[in-house]
C-alpha cells in the first residue's frame, strides 16, 4: 500500500543529502510525521497547504514501515509514522505546482491508490 506526504521541496532536499526525512516543523511539534492516504491527499492539501508554492508530493511504500493509524479530521483513521522516514521506503517524489484554486496537486492529478 502507499501512502502520501506533502512537504516543501528544499526540507525533502535537505532528507535527500542526509538520507533520511525528520519531517516538517508541525511534525517535529506532534511527535510524528503526518501521512494521508490517496483518498485523503486532495483535502490535506487544500487544508494545509493552500498557496504554499513548492510543495512536493512524497510516495511511500508502507511495507516497509511500521505505520500507526489514527482519528483525526471527522474520525478518519490517518497514517503516522513516530520515526524518521528512511528513504529506501520512498517509491517516488514528484512536484506539487499550485492549481488555479491556490491548491499543490502532482502534475497528472492525485493517486488513486
Amino acid at each position: 500500500m502507499h501512502i502520501y506526504k506533502i512537504c516543501d521541496a528544499s526540507l525533502w532536499e535537505n532528507a535527500e543529502r542526509n538520507g533520511v526525512f525528520k519531517g516538517a516543523g508541525i511534525d517535529i511539534d506532534d511527535g510524528y510525521i503526518h501521512l494521508s492516504t490517496a483518498t485523503q491527499l486532495a483535502e490535506t492539501a487544500r487544508l494545509h497547504f493552500h498557496n504554499r508554492s513548492g510543495q512536493v508530493l512524497v510516495t511511500v511504500d508502507t511495507d516497509k514501515l511500521d505505520i500507526t493509524w489514527e482519528p483525526s479530521r471527522g474520525g478518519d483513521l490517518f497514517p503516522h509514522l513516530y520515526k524518521p522516514l528512511p528513504l529506501d521506503a520512498v517509491v517516488n517524489v514528484r512536484p506539487m505546482p499550485l492549481d488555479d484554486h491556490g491548491t499543490p496537486c502532482p502534475r497528472g492529478g492525485f493517486p488513486k491508490d
